[in-house]
């Protein structure tokens, strides 16, 4: 049995481990990667029928919104990059989550954003995604960053055109077992740097 534990000693160690994720801080926002102590939080978000209306097939339940939150943890692994926890500075209030996101099958890497509606309208997804791009920019071989939105979502097209995006091609997307028309805002990375460097 030593010797079966010796030769696996990498894998076992692994468990108890932690995985590392890189923190941004912003104006007032950290970014950070999820915590256990987030779950309440994440889950009454994706619960609630207008934050799930543009991003999941119906509220999730806690069991759905578990297994939402540790794919998203899983993408770090996965991927070596994804989405983080978003705090607010001021209280420590988590206010959602935003970051790269690439599952298998996606059209390309989308910078997201899934914040609770009480922290809607005041600038923190732009401020999140901000960061989240000039991380993306900075760190991934890639020439352009998109963001796949629905429609109808007003909301975050506005934050598409504050970051610089220009709405693309329609296209579908299925998420879920069900298929979302969405728009295809980009931005080229020749594009953020001459916004970077005019700011």
């Amino acid at each position: 049995m030593p010797d079966l534990l010796a030769k696996h000693r990498n894998f076992a160690m692994f468990g108890g481990g932690k995985l590392s994720i890189p923190k941004l801080e912003t104006q007032r926002l950290i970014l950070r990667g999820f915590e256990a102590r987030d779950f309440d939080g994440y889950a009454a978000m994706m619960a609630d029928p207008d934050v799930a209306r543009y991003i999941a097939p119906a509220p999730m339940s806690r069991g759905d919104a578990w297994r939402s939150l540790a794919s998203s943890i899983g993408h770090w692994t996965l991927r070596g990059y994804g989405v983080w926890a978003v705090e607010r500075k001021s209280d420590g209030a988590l206010v959602g989550r935003v970051g790269m996101i690439n599952p298998e099958g996606w059209p390309a890497l989308e910078i997201g954003w899934t914040l609770a509606k009480e922290y809607w309208g005041k600038g923190y997804a732009t401020e999140a995604a901000a960061a989240s791009m000039a991380y993306a920019f900075f760190t991934q071989p890639v020439d352009r960053l998109v963001s796949n939105i629905d429609p109808e979502n007003v909301g975050s097209q506005s934050v598409a055109l504050r970051l610089g995006e220009t709405k693309g091609a329609r296209r579908s997307l299925s998420v879920g077992g069900k298929d979302y028309p969405v728009d295809e805002w980009s931005i080229t990375r020749s594009e953020w740097q001459k916004r970077a460097s005019s700011a």
